[in-house]
């Protein structure tokens, strides 16, 4: 009566599982077979009674799914296989066999035990002994097609890893259903789903993206070693749990190891992960590894010819890695190793072919992810809609920032109290965020934590390059400490080479320093809130504990201070002070300062008493000098100086103490009229921009000895030319020459032939003719970048060809521009919108790595030669006496801008383009609706279409 029960309870639970794809064991047996009743029977209460899910193929209250059971075997976990002598004598049980061992292999992650309980499994696996007779009948009855595929399934079932059971003693059966039922209970747990987040918003889209990588990550044929990268709190680790259940069943074995990082600082734990690994993919309990170079032997052994998932959460050092065997060649083909860090440089270190980093979410998917946190709802009421996106956008789409807040705001319906979190929330970091946040900082060396700090504080928004310089003269060794924050995800680069950082992460190193002295300012090492700095300046409270201070006040406000403030603060290193008046003596200020970056400096002069010997960085735009410093000031290890706007200045200093310069920023110096001669001996010197020095008088033929230069900018230095051309005016016709000769002397340095390292010009709007560039202008070996737009030039010399690393070009609004012959080889860009030219080069074609050509209102444009298949950027509005412009063949084009009279009508054929954006000028609303339609047509049978924007 009892079994009856448990039977029936077995159908009942069977049945509403199997309804919900949620079958734990299908149990293959033979409906009749009175000799192995005990086992079988043994077995599937077993089972029931553990509470797994189980169906028995004889079972008669199924039969009426018999024809399904593909579907039923398909939504099973395990398959368990009881041969006997009257199974293998079943055809309907051979068929489904047949069934099981096809979906074992389709990927759906079955898995399959064989039971053999009264036959040998040498006979199953051949066929042979008491299954000879068995198939000679099946042979005999016509289905000897059968016979075929039957035979397959037998060998592959006998061979894989099961239970005996057909000479186990009478008595001791009982036994033996316990180990078989414990094997499944243990798979059955390794293989329940992994608990994720109540609240999962994204997550799809972070799958897909994980899984559709270049490299084919879930290819049956490579093993393949994957990276999740990022800060912590960006739901790494979540994602990874999804992507792990949604694609374990493909795989022999898995295993999820969660907290490498704590674990392995725990007393063997290097060994206990070792232990987890195996016991996960070999679904074996107890099983123990002596010591750390044993569980590698092991590791590589058990699993080499396994095809395995396996995930390893939070690695914080290659010791981890190495220990569990993290290498191509150590799991069977097929496999996929994910590992998760903070730390990119690991993930390198085990050559991950693809590092997946999360993006935050966007203001939609973050305030859904604080909504169902703080009110259960995926969007808050109307009354807090407004608090809530302010909270939102505070947090800057940080996962586990957003839950953190949404938690914390759950059950709070006042008004007022939301008030009160949010303030507190602008002033106050949240504990529970920061805690997390701080594991990243707390792994790093002193060095690392310096630079962080530094750039938190000060350096947010700022050229790399240029921060870089400055810490490297603080002596932190910024090249492999921004690396490391780099690798770690404490800060970016973005497009521009810019530092930036996460508000989050930036609110963390600010709230590390207010804890060197919550109470008093003075006492921490870095000062940027503009009350403590102040208050610090005015009562001199500042210490020697002060490395940095930042104050930036309105240029319309008049803020003074006394030098005797910074008495005390002997180890300031640096200092920004923007617009702020200071009076009494300079030699307070710290000799220990290697950045002084004051905007709006308000004396005419740097005095004589300020101790600057050490400073890296000068950095005085809109200052109010007039001469930078008396006679020869020695600053030996500077090497930025940057006076921009500087509308007083009116020379330049005597640069020759100051030897180590490598970037003069002089832009937009309206008064100067000279730069000194001593320029020349500025063998280190990378940059000199004097970009918009409209009143500049001349140039020093010592720019010619500038052998490190890189990068030089007149922009805007026209008075250069007007000034020469000016002295030769009335001289007769027959002195032109003498007039060209000495205009060029004037304007650029007479041989650009020690320039070799130049990889950057620019000559906009300086009233340059082709004839005053020295010849050897046109062999600049490493030149890149050469612009010269709004100038006089009516030929472009054909010597340009020489060129040979240039890759942009620009002569943008040339207007006398009518003849081009040659181009640089390795051009990639070319402008030449406003020329005059009716045909450009024929060489072009030859440009096969030509990716850009604007060439806008170029009125004198007659066509085009034939464009080289390179090019994804095309622009040519206003060019009215053009004829047409042909794109077929231009494969790679995305972006065409024309007027819709010059598209030709064949280039409706554009299946073989990638077009994005097409702008056509002039072309009426039923026009552009026919051409739509035809993209559309065309671009149909494309497997790579990308929606194509017209505008008219």
């Amino acid at each position: 009566m009892a079994n009856k029960r448990i039977r029936e309870a077995a159908i009942s639970c069977s049945s509403s599982s199997i309804s919900r794809g949620n079958l734990d064991v299908f149990l293959s047996t033979f409906s009749q077979d009175p000799s192995n009743k005990i086992i079988i029977d043994g077995i599937y209460n077993a089972l029931v009674q553990r509470g797994i899910h189980t169906l028995r193929s004889d079972d008669d209250e199924h039969k009426q799914l018999r024809g399904g059971e593909k579907s039923l075997i398909e939504e099973s976990k395990i398959a368990i296989v009881l041969f006997s002598r009257k199974y293998v004598s079943s055809i309907w049980c051979l068929d489904e066999l047949v069934k099981i061992i096809e979906c074992r292999s389709n990927g759906t992650g079955l898995t399959v035990f064989p039971v053999f309980c009264d036959v040998d499994p040498s006979d199953v696996r051949k066929q042979t002994g008491c299954l000879e007779e068995a198939f000679a009948r099946h042979g005999r009855k016509g289905f000897e097609e059968k016979v075929e595929s039957w035979r397959p399934a037998l060998t592959t079932a006998a061979n894989l890893s099961g239970w005996d059971l057909h000479n186990i003693s009478n008595g001791h059966e009982e036994k033996f259903i316990q180990r078989i039922v414990d094997g499944v209970v243990l798979i059955k747990r390794s293989r329940t789903p992994l608990n994720i987040a109540s609240y999962l918003v994204g997550i799809d889209s972070h799958i897909a993206t994980f899984l559709s990588t270049d490299c084919s990550i879930l290819s049956p044929h490579e093993v393949h070693i994957v990276g999740i990268w990022g800060i912590s709190g960006l739901g790494k680790t979540t994602i990874a749990k999804a992507i792990y259940n949604e694609i374990c069943h493909r795989y022999e074995g898995y295993s999820f190891l969660e907290n490498v990082r704590e674990v392995s600082q725990q007393h063997n734990g290097l060994i206990n992960l070792q232990e987890q690994l195996l016991s996960d993919v070999l679904v074996k309990k107890n099983l123990k590894i002596s010591n750390v170079a044993r569980g590698i032997n092991v590791i590589k052994h058990r699993l080499h010819c396994k095809k395995v998932l396996i995930v390893i959460d939070d690695v914080d050092h290659s010791e981890q890695l190495n220990a569990l065997v993290v290498k191509h060649d150590s799991f069977g083909v097929g496999s996929l190793i994910i590992v998760i860090s903070r730390d990119k440089h690991l993930l390198n270190e085990v050559e991950a072919c693809h590092i997946y980093h999360p993006e935050e979410l966007d203001s939609h998917e973050s305030l859904q992810l604080f909504s169902w946190h703080a009110f259960k709802s995926d969007c808050p009421p109307d009354d807090y809609k407004e608090f809530s996106k302010e909270i939102v956008s505070h947090v800057k789409g940080l996962p586990l920032a957003l839950e953190v807040m949404g938690s914390t705001m759950f059950g709070k319906r006042s008004l007022s109290e939301w008030e009160n979190v949010l303030a507190k929330l602008k002033s106050t970091p949240d504990y529970q965020i920061q805690k997390k946040l701080r594991l990243s900082f707390n792994d790093l060396d002193d060095m690392e934590k310096d630079i962080f700090l530094d750039i938190a504080c000060f350096f947010i928004g700022v050229d790399e390059s240029y921060a870089s310089k400055i810490l490297d003269g603080c002596n932190l060794f910024p090249v492999i400490g921004i690396s490391v924050l780099i690798q770690r995800s404490l800060i970016a680069i973005d497009e521009k080479k810019k530092l930036r950082m996460h508000d989050l992460l930036r609110e963390m190193a600010k709230e590390i320093v207010r804890e060197e002295s919550p109470e008093q300012p003075g006492r921490r090492t870095r000062l940027w809130s503009k009350e403590d700095v102040c208050d610090a300046l005015a009562k001199h409270k500042g210490t020697k504990s002060v490395e940095g201070i930042i104050l930036n006040i309105s240029q319309f406000e008049d803020v003074c201070f006394n030098t005797e403030a910074f008495v005390d603060m002997r180890n300031l290193r640096l200092l920004q002070l923007n617009y702020v008046h200071l009076r009494g003596g300079y030699e307070h200020l710290s000799k220990k300062l290697k950045w002084l970056c004051w905007h709006g400096f308000p004396l005419n002069s740097i005095p004589t008493n300020f101790d600057m010997e050490n400073l890296i960085v000068l950095h005085m735009e809109n200052s109010s000098v007039k001469e930078v410093w008396k006679e020869i000031k020695l600053l030996k290890r500077l090497k930025i100086l940057n006076l921009s706007h500087s509308s007083y200045l009116r020379k330049t200093p005597n640069f020759l103490g100051v030897p180590s310069l490598e970037e003069l920023v002089l832009e937009d110096c309206k008064s100067l009229v000279e730069v000194h001669q001593s320029i020349g001996y500025l063998d280190k010197l990378i940059v000199l921009n004097l970009k918009n020095c409209n009143n500049l008088m001349k140039l020093p033929d010592s720019i010619g000895m500038l052998t490190s230069l890189e990068e030089l900018n007149l922009h805007g230095c026209s008075k250069l030319v007007e000034r020469s051309t000016y002295w030769f005016s009335s001289f007769p016709q027959y002195l032109g020459s003498l007039k060209r000769h000495c205009t060029s002397t004037n304007l650029l340095p007479s041989s650009f032939s020690r320039l070799c390292f130049l990889k950057s010009v620019n000559l906009n709007h300086c009233n340059l003719s082709e004839d005053m560039i020295p010849n050897d202008f046109w062999s600049l070996p490493l030149l890149r970048v050469l612009r010269m737009e709004n100038n006089r030039f009516c030929t472009l010399p054909a010597n340009i060809r020489h060129l040979s690393h240039l890759s942009r070009l620009s002569l943008i609004d040339c207007r006398d521009l009518k003849l081009m012959t040659e181009l640089p080889p390795m051009l990639e860009r070319l402008y030449v919108s406003g020329c005059s030219m009716e045909i450009l080069p024929s060489t072009i074609s030859n440009l096969s790595g030509l990716d850009l050509l604007y060439a806008n209102r170029c009125k004198r444009l007659q066509s085009f030669p034939e464009l080289p298949p390179s090019l994804a950027f095309l622009e040519a509005e206003g060019c009215t006496s053009l004829q047409g412009v042909d794109v077929e063949g231009l494969e790679y084009l995305r972006k065409l801008r024309i007027d819709y009279d010059h598209f030709c009508s064949k280039s409706y054929e554009i299946s073989c383009l990638k077009l994005q954006s097409l702008t056509l000028e002039g072309c009426g609303r039923s026009r552009a609706w026919k051409l739509v339609i035809n993209l559309y047509n065309a671009s149909t049978s494309r497997k790579d279409t990308a929606t194509i924007w017209v505008t008219v």
